[in-house]
């Protein structure tokens, strides 16, 4: 499937469901409620390296679950600042010895495992309906409280909240990064936890449900929307209720909220996350943003210079030129 509209219109695109009227309320709440810090434990994980210390950091999530996040900081005499990344839908955190590679530059480095995924995340959600593939549509039926994605973005928001406090870390260096479902915590984290300073999100999920529908996307990323409406609403009736919930967890609709600089890349060819999906979050942005087009790439591994605009954007390297 590849998305039919053409780049230009893509530039200024805006979605096509609007936000509900109590969007920021609900989330506002749902920041409310959560404690002001919550239960957790971080532990030395023992890697026989001089220079950083690693850790294996646990903490309590909404609904009691467990949720676990790999954490490296370098040995500093002064606070450093720290990226939190966010890996792509139905993974897990990256290998130890991958994510070393920011402690090069100086930089802390957390990486959470997605509830319910491959990591060692624990979900304790009980939900409602078709269950037997897919995250997304879970407890969309019963209102956004209930959704799947609400705990993992309070997830996202606590683990922040949580790490920022450490006296080794830097609070006014906080970075977002990630790509797919990465991608897309990454802008969630730059929306509800408003003092990050730098957000990159790479061909993010989780955007434009209603676009998504009409374009009949049913790769891997949204099956499970489309086996839902196929085999428990085949005349489409519950559609609007879905879209109105699964709108409080549609990241376009939580971009008005971000407050730091944001670069995004995306490319043309995409099948899994259609780029007329992110130029919708992208084009809701109202901060100093940048994006990266790649014509020729869908939803690829990205090994060539994306890695290295990554870091320059990130931590300021200039592997690509000044």
């Amino acid at each position: 499937m590849i998305d039919t509209m053409s780049l230009e219109a893509m530039r200024t695109y805006r979605g096509r469901h609007e936000l509900p009227e109590d969007f920021d309320s609900f989330w506002q709440q749902q920041l409310a409620a959560l404690p002001e810090l919550p239960d957790y434990d971080l532990l030395e994980k023992p890697a026989g390296l001089p220079g950083v210390t690693c850790y294996e950091l646990y903490f309590t999530g909404t609904n009691g679950s467990r949720v676990f996040a790999k954490t490296i900081f370098p040995k500093a005499e002064q606070p450093v600042p720290v990226l939190f990344y966010f890996h792509g839908y139905q993974g897990q955190s990256p290998d130890w010895a991958e994510l070393l590679k920011f402690s090069t530059a100086g930089y802390g480095v957390v990486a959470m495992d997605v509830r319910g995924q491959a990591g060692c995340s624990q979900d304790l959600g009980q939900f409602k309906g078709l269950t037997v593939k897919g995250q997304v549509i879970r407890g969309m039926l019963q209102g956004p409280d209930h959704l799947f994605y609400k705990d993992v973005y309070l997830d996202v928001y606590q683990l922040i909240k949580l790490v920022a406090g450490f006296d080794f870390v830097d609070e006014h260096q906080l970075m977002s990064y990630g790509a797919s479902q990465g991608g897309a915590l990454a802008l969630v984290a730059a929306s509800l936890y408003s003092d990050l300073s730098k957000c990159l999100s790479i061909y993010p999920f989780l955007s434009d449900f209603k676009r998504v529908l009409e374009l009949g996307n049913n790769s891997e990323a949204y099956d499970e929307l489309f086996r839902y409406f196929k085999y428990s609403d085949p005349f489409h009736e519950t559609e609007e209720q879905v879209l109105q919930t699964l709108s409080y967890i549609d990241i376009k609709n939580l971009a008005h909220l971000v407050k730091c600089p944001v670069a995004m890349v995306t490319g043309l060819e995409d099948g899994v996350c259609p780029p007329s999906t992110q130029f919708a979050a992208y084009n809701r942005l109202e901060v100093e943003k940048e994006m990266k087009i790649l014509p020729d790439y869908g939803h690829d591994a990205l090994n060539v210079k994306v890695n290295d605009y990554a870091f320059d954007y990130l931590v300021g390297t200039r592997f690509l030129g000044d």
